[in-house]
């Protein structure tokens, strides 16, 4: 036994190696039954060519020749992927042509009559069942098995669909209960964002950042227990708080002489009835487009875009009445970070100048905010300890990347240039301005408040994605100005109504 499979073994081994990977065994197997047939059958027609008539030698000839013929015709069948029956019909063929055989034997020399022998015929009839398994008997059985394996898949098919709706139901139910939750947690987070407070950013007398939690009566609830000497250290202490504050604003004050008295009150983001409307109408272009206006007819803010269709629009204002009141406000002087999520649950930074130009990319996402919020923060301390590198991109056009001490990418720019001066002009623009720079996280949304090209403050409604959901009708000759506008959208968007001009 352990013979005969260490000679199978062998055989399987060269078979691979000189001519490929089988299929399946009975592929070498019917190779193998070739070539012995060929053999014998070259050494029978040399036996009966070199030998004479009537001869012993002569009828050895005979029969390894009848042997190497059946086998030739049977290996190629061997080789093929049969069902049963046409294996069976194989076999019985090769016992015809056995019997054949050895009824030759019986009868050679004396009784041999070549010319009308039923020896001949029974080898004849051997040959052609053979050849009957390998053509004929597939195409009459394979209907059938191809019919009983149709019938398998449906019955699979039919049991897997079953599967697949009752998973759909389960899947329904749930999907009814996580809607509800989530309608019931919106409500939550609604309420929790109606604060009466707000916070305050400011740098003292010793030039250190420091905050406080100041209620709408005037009364301070909450003050930095130390002084920062970096505004964003001063943003990151403010953070710690906010998670147990939920929805107080930040107001950034620029110094501490600006403070406001702590008597003076101050009305909270809240909602309120509004004095403002909601007005949709079709632009020259055929785009439908939503401004606010107050009922003083000013227009406080409109859509920073034309929608295709009124379907959007309104989507457009849901989106609007649901991100207005908790956002937050990102001052770009002249640069800040943004934080947000991507479309694929990441957290991602950038750095963004006032004109909207986008200047820094980090260079991978975070499954945690805190994870990117402490990149910006390695971004700001150890600017300098990176290397910035130019270099040609496959567009033959020029960008930077910033590099750590272990070559990891940790900042890359925006977008392309055309010339090598760009390049080194925005690298220039990230090496002064990234170090100082506001960060905020932009979850949903947040407002901007920047500086236009004619020296007016304006403010814009920023998405996460990057998109601007509104913007500010008009600029306005200070900072507090365009907060103050900020203030009036967050107070009244929420409730408005909503009417066609």
């Amino acid at each position: 036994m352990d013979s005969e499979s260490s000679r199978q073994g062998y055989l399987n081994e060269w078979y691979r190696r000189r001519i490929g990977t089988p299929a399946t065994e009975d592929e070498v197997m019917g190779y193998w039954v070739v070539v012995l047939g060929l053999l014998l059958g070259i050494l029978g027609i040399l036996l009966v060519m070199t030998s004479e008539a009537g001869t012993q030698l002569r009828g050895w000839g005979i029969i390894m020749g009848a042997f190497g013929l059946a086998l030739l015709v049977a290996g190629p069948i061997v080789r093929l992927p049969l069902g049963n029956r046409a294996s069976y019909a194989l076999l019985a063929g090769m016992v015809l042509c056995l019997a054949g055989i050895a009824w030759f034997v019986t009868v050679y020399p004396g009784d041999w009559r070549p010319q009308a022998s039923p020896i001949i015929a029974v080898y004849s009839i051997g040959l052609l069942v053979m050849g009957f398994a390998g053509v004929f008997v597939p195409l009459l059985t394979i209907r059938d098995e191809e019919l009983a394996r149709s019938e398998a898949e449906s019955d699979r098919l039919r049991q897997e669909l079953t599967e697949t709706e009752a998973e759909s139901e389960r899947l329904g139910a749930e999907l009814a209960d996580t809607q509800a939750d989530e309608a019931d947690l919106a409500a939550r987070l609604g309420h929790l964002r109606r604060s009466q407070s707000r916070f305050e950013l400011y740098e003292d007398a010793a030039e250190e950042w420091r905050w406080r939690l100041r209620h709408r009566n005037g009364n301070v609830i909450a003050e930095g227990g130390e002084g920062y000497t970096r505004k964003h250290n001063a943003q990151k202490g403010l953070a710690g708080v906010r998670r147990d504050a939920l929805g107080a604003t930040v107001l950034l004050i620029e110094d501490e002489a600006d403070l406001p008295a702590e008597e003076e009150t101050f009305e909270p983001v809240a909602e309120i009835d509004s004095q403002s409307t909601f007005e949709r109408y079709e632009d020259n272009a055929g785009e439908h487009r939503w401004r606010l206006r107050h009922d003083n007819d000013n227009v406080l803010c409109d859509s920073a875009e034309g929608y295709a269709s009124r379907g959007n629009l309104s989507r457009a204002l849901e989106r609007i009445r649901e991100y207005v009141g908790p956002a937050q406000y990102l001052r770009i002087d002249p640069t800040a970070f943004e934080i947000y999520e991507d479309a694929t649950g990441e957290y991602r930074w950038r750095l963004i100048h006032r004109n909207g130009n986008i200047l820094a990319d980090g260079g991978q996402g975070y499954s945690r905010y805190n994870d990117a919020s402490r990149a910006v923060d390695r971004i700001r301390e150890n600017l300098a300890d990176y290397e910035f590198e130019i270099y040609e991109d496959n567009a033959g056009e020029y960008r930077w990347r910033l590099l750590a001490s272990n070559d990891r990418i940790v900042a890359d720019s925006g977008e392309g240039y055309t010339d090598r001066t760009e390049a080194e002009t925005a690298r220039e623009r990230v090496e002064k301005y990234a170090p100082d720079a506001d960060a905020l996280e932009v979850s949903p949304a947040a407002f901007e408040i920047y500086e236009d090209a004619g020296g007016k403050w304006r403010w814009r409604l920023r998405h996460r994605n990057g998109n601007i959901l509104a913007d500010g009708s008009q600029g306005y000759n200070d900072w507090s100005a365009a907060r103050d506008g900020i203030e009036s959208v967050k107070r009244n968007a929420p409730n408005a109504e909503t009417e066609d001009v």
